[in-house]
């Protein structure tokens, strides 16, 4: 190794080993960000509040009634409320929804093909009125097996899950999350590494020295993806046995991928310090360019087929939407390099582009 090279990569090793604020954004930051929100995000719906009116009071509606209880997704809290001031449960907020058994609930179970019970559902937010809808319908019909034997039903779907039979919430956001810390904690530690050199006006006692951008570059993006990939693994060691996400896939696979991805978030950190004149500047604009578009539009918590065409190109220029392709594959699907060799691809070019107009950007400011 060039003798230049390797003297900025120790120097930059030691700085960052007497830095206590970089070792606590390397190590103690993804902990807790992977460990907050993979807690705190998650589409797993339960403890509905849910009121009943029950105005036949027949066993029949009892029985009913327990079927609701039975099942973990409603929690009850109100019974037989004044049903001509319903809507102010709502505007409480004191329950989701309200189930209204009628005075002949009874009666037409024995004497009528068909029996409605009447749901109330707070819409304002419409996927969980969607979820609170299809759960009360499968209360009904777990009721109708229960209680009719002669339920005709000419077509029955038999689902089968595959890679996340116990539709854990956890299987789909972890994976996510490993991303969005890896790209922004890479790109925050790089965004500051030259910005820094020039606050403290070590950048021009380097540059009287014999020394080409292309070695300051590398000296410390080497350092950095030691250090990120290091970080990387120790996120995703805590994915896997604290929250249980399985590794279906190649191991070996998966640290390369990261290490790829690992050189994207540097590059794009080291991109932000060579056009930024401050810290506070560079970790704002990386904070900025890095966590919204990589939580609205990578497909982190929004599928990408469902944005406008648009915002569905814009998608494709940000490393996290192909690196979330690959984590949650080799992890959740076991799928090989075959499968993934696109997304590979993408990375590295963004990765080249992005290093390419660092070193451009640099030679001309600082030459």
């Amino acid at each position: 190794m060039n003798k230049t090279l390797s003297s900025i990569i120790k120097k930059e090793f030691r700085h960052i080993l007497r830095d206590k604020q970089t070792l606590i954004i390397i190590f103690l930051m993804p902990v807790m960000m992977l460990i907050l929100f993979g807690y705190a995000i998650n589409l797993e719906m339960q403890n509905i509040k849910t009121a009943i009116v029950d105005n036949s009071k027949t066993p029949q509606s009892r029985d009913f009634i327990e079927k609701i209880i039975s099942v973990n997704f409603f929690r009850i809290v109100s019974v037989d409320p004044d049903y001509n001031n319903l809507e102010s449960l709502f505007q409480m907020r004191q329950a989701n929804c309200i189930v209204v058994i009628p005075y002949d609930f009874a009666r037409k179970l024995d004497h009528q093909p068909q029996t409605k019970v009447q749901l109330l559902i707070d819409a304002s937010d419409p996927n969980a009125a969607n979820y609170i809808n299809n759960y009360l319908n499968m209360v009904a019909n777990l009721y109708n097996l229960d209680h009719n034997d002669f339920v005709i039903q000419p077509l029955s779907v038999e689902p089968r899950l595959l890679y996340n039979p116990d539709m854990k919430s956890a299987y789909f956001f972890v994976p996510g999350l490993i991303a969005v810390i890896i790209l922004l904690i890479c790109a925050l530690l790089t965004s500051i590494a030259i910005v820094r050199e020039k606050e403290n006006g070590t950048l021009e006692q380097i540059l009287v020295s014999p020394v080409k951008p292309i070695h300051i570059i590398i000296g410390k993006v080497l350092p950095y993806m030691m250090i990120g990939f290091l970080m990387g693994l120790m996120i995703l060691v805590i994915g896997h046995f604290w929250f249980g996400v399985p590794v279906a896939g190649s191991v070996v696979l998966l640290n390369l991928m990261m290490i790829l991805y690992v050189v994207t978030g540097l590059s794009f950190g080291l991109l932000i310090s060579t056009i930024t004149k401050s810290q506070q500047i560079a970790m704002m604009a990386t904070l900025v360019v890095t966590i919204l578009p990589t939580i609205m539009l990578s497909g982190f918590i929004f599928p990408i087929a469902s944005m406008p065409l648009p915002l569905q190109f814009v998608s494709r220029l940000i490393p996290a939407t192909h690196f979330l392709e690959i984590i949650r594959s080799i992890m959740l699907k076991g799928v090989g390099i075959s499968e993934l060799y696109k997304q590979a691809g993408a990375l590295a070019l963004i990765s080249l582009v992005l290093l390419g107009v660092s070193m451009k950007k640099f030679s001309t400011h600082l030459e």
